[in-house]
């Protein structure tokens, strides 16, 4: 058991020797039973059936890197090459495999790595810094590959010399961290190695959140999290309006971590993604194609690629090659600033990439120091030997070159480096190079903390804990390195900071980075990005920006309508219909106009309705208003003509007293039609309805108390009748007054519980809305027709009996006329005041009243008044008793 369990942690190997166990003698927390098992009491490991220590390396790393001794020794892994060579003869299983081989030699690391040589170097001559003390460093070559970064993490935790015969188990020096790239996978394959041990491993690049979820805090950054750089690339792509994107990454878990949090950002901000493709440089060049493919027939050109170099010089090469063009790029810190494209000429298909990179900085001395590098120095060295190569294309003598096939010429040794432009001895962008450099300070100032007497008092440089270091480095600030910053991956308020750059390619046809902007997260909110869109070129060279949406903004007056099935940054835009209307740009829905408001042509605003009601000014109001001043007027005349001949005969035989009451209320009836013309408001709307019924109750009251007093009068035979006396002058007074107090009791009871009220409503013409008055209580209204009716009807009943009493002044046949018209009148009116439109509704109420009015002043005043003015001789008491004795 103990045996399979050291056998996986890989510290067994064939016969079962057990190396040494790294941290059992610094007293981890490592099983008691397992270490007792394994180790004697001096922690040494001890083989099978036998007492005696054994330390011995049971096989060779062969793992190619760079390498000083000093007194503690930094560790650290660059990735040299690009990728691992495949290894195609399948394994036996009964010989050891070979170490793969790698290829494609990345100056950009090996520049990195010379960076941190120089820094040590600086530290080494420095007097304030770690005096007395010599930094070594052991670099490893993690050749892009989590197996063989995990290799390179092993040899460096062991720290022994392959060659290394001492059976001691001391390593040859003390490693107090690891300097390495985030690469997710790889990072995580570091940190789980190294935190155990407690070794702390800073990085120089941005690494992925998804570390916050474990557990480690041994893990350090000089670069802020890649999600902040997503929440930039999302806020630029909102900055120019863009919603419909593609999306390009790396087949790692790393990129797809990347992915998912752009497309977190994306999504919070309302931006949609065309297409999303993976891809890889050791896929087939079917599935490359395959990818370029869909950018051809993609909709949009505005793609964010979030791949590694090496992937996307292998897209680029096909992009090239079919002559892909326009295509807007935004990519990521990995590959943006690096020239990537050979011949120069080919440059053009990345003109006008965009992209966030961390500020640049300057390191002095390190031009002249990366210019010194040379083969013929340490010429055993095969990445300095390999550098040369790929730097002058050249060959080593006896050196074998990483492609065997070339047939490059020998290298002579009087090659000149200073003569050189290429990403090794270019330092005019120093980006991730300044974080390499900042990583070194920042262990030898924890060191150096670690090293002088302070709180937690001094340590032994020759016996010092891993954990020792990790303290002070987790507490080290900005102000113990020149405002260099170095953080804890658990540590989440880092405020980053990016620089925009633009690929440029100048006049004489060579391809720049110039920076264009600025991302602070520190700034206010909706200031974080700065763009100075005057100095960016587009893609081909193009000064206008492109466009990147799935559908064309709809315009105010429309609004957007999703398609089914599709993403919702792809609409169709719809115009906004009967009374709605949008004024802003992509309107989610239109909004109704107020009802005084209606529609503009455009639908992009509302204007204010035309105001109709029957009003003086109207045409149909003036004829009706003339009609009820002229019957007014004209009933004024008859009641002086009656006034003026109130003593002959025929007034006096047609009870003048309820004639002028009538005549009295025909003229209140006539006046009472012009409310009806006036701008409804609230008085006015009372007025209207309750002056209407109380005159008109008042009218009909008084010709049903003439017709009843004639009735009985004609009716009576025998001259002692004495039912006369009931109906003297007085009491027909008083019974016209009471029934006028009957409708005036309603109409109070109507006011004061559920009043008429001015209303708006929309009419038949959607430009027009017509102001009518709202009768309020129903049941009031009707109340009050009901005892107009009730009148009408009972005096119309009398008069029809009255119609042939031997009278010669007897007016029920014209009373019985002019109320059948009255009737007539009111009985058409509720059918058409219903169906009419608000305006004309008012006016043929106006109209009835007019017509009941004339029709009862004309049939009962009209032929008394042509007997008093053009009949004079009528009006004698001879002509009426010779009447009557002839009858």
């Amino acid at each position: 058991m103990v045996e399979d369990i050291a056998r996986r942690l890989g510290f067994i190997k064939g016969e079962g020797v057990i190396t040494h166990l790294p941290g059992f003698h610094q007293g981890h927390d490592v099983d008691a039973n397992i270490r007792n098992k394994l180790t004697d009491d001096k922690g040494f490991v001890h083989k099978w059936g036998t007492s005696q220590p054994v330390c011995k390396l049971r096989g060779r790393f062969n793992l190619p890197g760079l390498y000083k001794d000093g007194d503690i020794v930094m560790g650290g892994i660059f990735h040299f090459h690009h990728h691992v060579v495949r290894q195609d003869e399948p394994h036996s299983f009964t010989v050891e495999p070979q170490s793969p081989g790698c290829e494609n030699f990345n100056l950009r690391e090996f520049h990195q790595a010379q960076t941190m040589i120089f820094a040590i170097e600086e530290i080494n001559t420095s007097s304030k810094l770690l005096p007395n003390v010599t930094l070594g460093y052991k670099i490893y070559d993690g050749c892009n590959s989590e197996t063989l970064s995990v290799k390179a993490v092993m040899a460096l935790i062991g720290m022994q010399n392959e060659s290394t015969t001492d059976s001691s188990c001391t390593p040859i020096s003390r490693l107090p961290a690891i300097i390495a790239d985030a690469g997710f996978i790889r990072s995580l394959s570091e940190t789980m190695l190294t935190a155990p041990f407690g070794i702390p491993t800073v990085s120089f690049s941005a690494t992925c959140k998804g570390f916050g979820d474990l557990e480690f805090a041994t893990l350090f950054e000089t670069m802020p999290s890649d999600s902040h750089q997503m929440s930039a690339i999302a806020s630029l792509v909102k900055h120019f309006g863009w919603n419909w994107i593609g999306l390009i990454r790396s087949s790692s878990n790393y990129s797809s971590m990347q992915s998912e949090a752009i497309l977190q950002a994306l999504t919070r901000v309302g931006i949609c993604i065309a297409f999303s493709e993976a891809f890889s440089e050791t896929d087939s060049r079917e599935k490359v194609l395959k990818v370029v493919n869909t950018i051809k027939r993609a909709t949009t050109k505005i793609i964010i690629a979030l791949a590694t170099l090496a992937d996307m010089e292998v897209l680029l090469q096909e992009v090239v090659r079919q002559n892909v063009t326009g295509i807007q790029w935004l990519g990521s810190h990995s590959w943006i600033t690096i020239p990537i494209l050979s011949p120069a000429e080919n440059a053009r298909f990345l003109a006008g990439a965009l992209g966030f990179v961390v500020p640049k900085a300057r390191i002095a001395g390190l031009k002249e120091f990366l210019l010194q590098v040379n083969p013929y120095q340490s010429p055993e060295n095969p990445l300095v030997n390999e550098f040369w190569e790929e730097t002058f294309d050249c060959a080593m003598q006896n050196v074998t070159r990483s492609n065997p096939q070339s047939q490059a010429r020998q290298c002579t040794g009087n090659e000149l480096l200073h003569e050189i432009n290429n990403q090794y001895t270019d330092t005019s962008q120093l980006r991730v190079s300044y974080r390499v450099y900042e990583a070194v300070y920042a262990i030898a100032h924890a060191l150096h903390n670690m090293l002088s007497c302070g709180n937690n008092g001094c340590a032994n440089m020759s016996d010092f804990e891993s954990r020792q270091l990790l303290y002070h480095l987790d507490r080290l600030n900005s102000t113990d390195m020149n405002g260099s910053d170095v953080h804890s991956h658990q540590n989440e308020n880092w405020v980053p900071k990016y620089e925009l750059v633009n690929w440029q390619i100048s006049a004489s046809g060579v391809a720049g980075i110039v920076s264009v902007g600025k991302y602070d997260k520190s700034a206010l909110i909706g200031r974080a990005l700065k763009i100075n869109e005057q100095a960016i070129f587009w893609t081909d060279g193009r000064r206008k920006v492109p466009r990147g949406i799935c559908s064309e903004s709809c315009s105010p007056g429309t609004r957007k309508a999703t398609r089914r099935g599709e993403p919702v940054c792809c609409f169709d835009c719809v115009k906004c219909v009967n009374n709605d209307i949008s004024n802003v740009t992509d309107a989610l829905s239109c909004m109704t106009c107020p009802l005084e408001y209606w529609p503009n042509q455009y639908r992009n605003g509302c204007i204010l309705k035309e105001i109709e009601f029957l009003s003086f000014d109207d045409g149909l109001g003036c004829v009706l208003a003339t009609f009820a001043v002229g019957g007014a007027c004209l009933t004024i005349a008859t009641t002086a003509v009656f006034y003026k001949y109130r003593h002959t005969p025929l007034v006096r035989a047609n009870n003048s007293e309820l004639s002028f009451i009538i005549l009295l209320s025909l003229v209140l009836c006539f006046l009472c039609a012009l409310p009806f013309i006036a701008d409804p408001s609230h008085w006015s709307c009372m007025l209207r309805f309750t002056v209407f019924g109380v005159t008109f109750a008042l009218c009909l009251a008084g010709i049903l108390g003439k017709t009843v007093v004639a009735l009985m009068a004609f009716k009576s035979k025998s001259p002692k009748n004495h039912m006369m006396k009931w109906f003297n002058p007085r009491r027909q007074r008083t019974g016209v007054f009471i029934l006028a107090l009957i409708q005036c009791l309603i109409c109070i009871l109507w006011i004061t519980r559920s009043p008429p009220f001015p209303f708006k409503t929309p009419t038949y013409y959607q430009h027009v809305i017509s102001l009518e008055c709202q009768v309020g209580s129903v049941a009031y209204f009707c109340a009050v027709f009901v005892l107009i009716f009730l009148l009408t009807g009972v005096t119309l009943v009398f008069a029809f009996l009255a119609r042939k009493l031997p009278d010669s002044f007897n007016e029920a046949t014209h009373i019985t006329f002019s109320l059948l018209t009255f009737c007539a009148v009111w009985i058409t009116f509720f059918p058409v005041y219903v169906s009419a439109p608000e305006k004309y509704a008012a006016a043929v109420q106006v109209f009835a009243i007019l017509a009941s009015s004339f029709s009862l002043l004309l049939c009962i005043f009209a032929p008394k008044c042509y007997i008093i003015l053009l009949k004079p001789e009528m009006n004698t008491r001879k002509y009426v008793m010779n009447t009557r004795r002839n009858k």
